[in-house]
């Protein structure tokens, strides 16, 4: 597999076009693209991942109900970003039918063969005059197969400080696949996906039900495993569209193939989700917190995220303060069982804790660790063989400046 960081993302896949306009749905009048297309002449498989939260924006039901018919085929994604349209009532569907209809009219479609996502405020109402003026100039776009790549990543963007993509290919027998992503978060991201979009393109062949379960079990490893605040949002949304303009049928390959397209959808889905949490709003430092030797899995994840979660862990963590302290103390609070005279600690390969005592020599290279923009926590329970790690950050001051008003 040849991986790739950054790039177009979405139309790395043959046959995917993509599109960013500025409709100012926020009423700025800032020029910002704010709205744009994913489109495929050829007809899509698409797998979704949604937002658990009981509070879902009209756009993540919309896109449900249309997914649950498992033989549904589907040609485009509208996206916008400034208004969530969430907390909106009967309007708020009504405005997402409207999106999908309106882009739908211009290429030729079925409205049911288009996909609404939407992100921003909460409990405001869409200016849908402006929304169908930007779905016509989207449109055309991607009619005209205009380079609309970077245009489209920028489109889907909020509190982000940059654009999100990457991709991968791997090579067959019978020719190359590749899969491609975008993504936009940088808050509200957990602890299952957050105020965040995600999107994912593939030139394979794939049936809904594999592709489906590729996409959920991709989503567990990566968006399922990170945390930036604490927070879910309503809006949480990962799709993927697979078009087979490859010519390749991923069920028709052999085992070895389908392994490498579950491998190739982990990736990008992995990269995305640690690109979501290096742009965390405000945030200084990217922090690996692993468990193992946890009672089971399960047990493993509570204890991470008690530790990734915590709101004094993550301050020290900007304050560069190893403060181990705090981090066994959030781990007792999962309760698990934890026996503090069996647990070991290391800030990277450097013991913090040896069977509950603490190794107070390593103290500067704790301090040393911690400084850094990226450091790893270990924490060994040493009662079982269950394991997790979830990828976090810290909490600073300017994170706190930056949401105390919207």
């Amino acid at each position: 597999m040849k991986f790739f960081e950054n790039g177009e993302g979405l139309t790395e896949p043959r046959g995917f076009f993509c599109s960013g306009v500025h409709c100012d749905v926020k009423g700025k009048n800032d020029g910002k693209n704010d709205l744009g297309i994913v489109y495929s002449k050829k007809p899509c498989s698409v797998a979704g991942v949604f937002t658990t939260n009981d509070v879902k924006a009209a756009p993540v039901r919309y896109c449900q109900n249309l997914l649950s018919d498992p033989s549904a085929k589907f040609h485009g994604i509208v996206a916008n970003s400034g208004n969530a349209n969430a907390c909106t009532g009967d309007q708020g569907d009504s405005d997402s039918v409207k999106m999908a209809s309106e882009v739908a009219r211009h290429l030729n479609l079925h409205s049911k063969e288009i996909l609404v996502c939407s992100t921003g405020r909460i409990g405001v109402r869409l200016p849908m005059s402006k929304i169908t003026s930007g779905i016509r100039d989207a449109a055309t776009d991607v009619k005209e197969e205009l380079d609309g790549a970077m245009a489209f990543q920028e489109a889907i963007l909020t509190s982000d400080t940059c654009t999100k993509s990457c991709s991968a290919k791997i090579e067959t027998s019978a020719g190359e696949i590749t899969v491609g992503g975008v993504v936009k978060g940088a808050g509200m991201i957990e602890p299952n996906m957050a105020t965040m979009l995600a999107f994912l393109t593939t030139d394979a062949s794939v049936s809904n039900p594999f592709l489906q379960d590729t996409l959920a079990q991709a989503v567990n490893r990566s968006f399922n495993r990170i945390t930036i605040d604490g927070d879910m949002s309503t809006n949480d949304s990962v799709l993927l569209m697979a078009n087979g303009a490859s010519g390749l049928s991923i069920e028709k390959e052999p085992e070895s193939v389908r392994i490498e397209f579950a491998k190739a959808v982990d990736a990008v889905c992995a990269c995305l989700a640690r690109k979501c949490v290096c742009d965390g709003e405000k945030v200084t430092k990217f922090v690996q917190v692993r468990v193992a030797g946890a009672p089971d899995d399960l047990a493993a994840e509570k204890v991470a995220r008690a530790v990734a979660n915590s709101l004094l862990v993550k301050s020290s963590w900007y304050g560069s303060d190893p403060n181990w302290g705090r981090v066994v103390d959030a781990a007792g609070y999962a309760k698990v069982g934890l026996d503090i005279d069996k647990l070991d600690m290391h800030y990277d390969e450097v013991p913090a804790l040896i069977k509950g005592e603490p190794v107070q020599e390593n103290k500067g290279k704790w301090k040393e660790i911690v400084s850094g923009k990226q450091f790893v926590i270990v924490l060994d329970l040493n009662l079982g063989s269950g394991a997790c790690e979830i990828w976090s950050n810290d909490l600073s001051e300017e994170y706190v400046d930056f949401n105390k008003s919207e």
